[in-house]
């Protein structure tokens, strides 16, 4: 007797991934294919930007090291040019 009561209720969220589904399937296969091939160049865009980053921090760091190098050279020699 108990049991047949709790079959005739579905859970909450089951209410709610069958209406998601519904929704699902309203959508044209022309938008459904546009969301995917947005996802997928999104994705593979990813790689692109990772090297750039990559290579951006790279120059940073040697310009970072040239300058370095350029300050200390050249108040070194500033100071050989007030010796003489």
């Amino acid at each position: 007797m108990g049991k047949k009561d709790a079959c005739g209720t579905s859970l909450p969220v089951d209410q709610y991934r069958k209406q998601i589904g519904k929704q699902d399937y309203k959508k044209t296969k022309s938008a459904l294919k546009a969301t995917r091939l947005k996802a997928e160049a999104k994705k593979n865009s990813s790689g692109f930007r990772d090297a750039f980053l990559v290579i951006v921090a790279i120059l940073c760091f040697v310009l970072c090291v040239y300058f370095f190098f350029y300050l200390n050279l050249s108040t070194e020699m500033n100071l050989d040019v007030d010796e003489d």
